[in-house]
């Protein structure tokens, strides 16, 4: 489905807002890397205008190596999911998996803590709260049917 710039833009601030929801899960493990977190950045520096869709993407890839550099799960979704909203900038498709990988770092989290059905009811709160986030024809572009 082809999206208009505005569109494209507000996913890019949706995926963020996503990612950006669930970095300390990604912080608490890791407090000297700040990969992630400006991977944030440049997605929504992006939206400004004040950079490059490749230098996001670099953003994003710099991001999905932080993953790969923690062990903790919750830890390791949430840099996903930061770089997933940055990549966003690049293809707009990006935005549902920044969205998932947000959820997954919420349940991961509650799921050591307090087991399977707490993990579960964490990931569906933190759905609810992201489709809270768009409007209704972003919601069909974010997740089509």
């Amino acid at each position: 489905m082809a999206i208009d710039l505005e569109d494209h833009r507000s996913l890019v601030e949706w995926a963020a807002a996503c990612a950006e929801h669930v970095l300390e899960n990604f912080e608490r493990a890791a407090p000297d890397d700040d990969r992630p977190r400006k991977a944030i950045e440049a997605g929504r520096a992006w939206v400004r205008g004040e950079l490059k869709m490749t230098d996001a993407r670099k953003a994003a890839f710099a991001a999905h190596a932080a993953a790969r550099d923690v062990t903790d799960a919750a830890a390791q979704a949430a840099a996903r999911a930061a770089g997933h909203a940055a990549a966003t900038a690049h293809v707009h498709t990006h935005a549902p998996h920044a969205a998932n990988y947000a959820a997954k770092s919420v349940g991961k989290a509650v799921l050591v803590a307090e087991g399977t059905k707490a993990s579960d009811r964490a990931s569906f709160h933190e759905r609810q709260w992201q489709r809270e986030q768009l409007t209704e024809k972003l919601v069909a572009i974010a997740y089509p049917a």
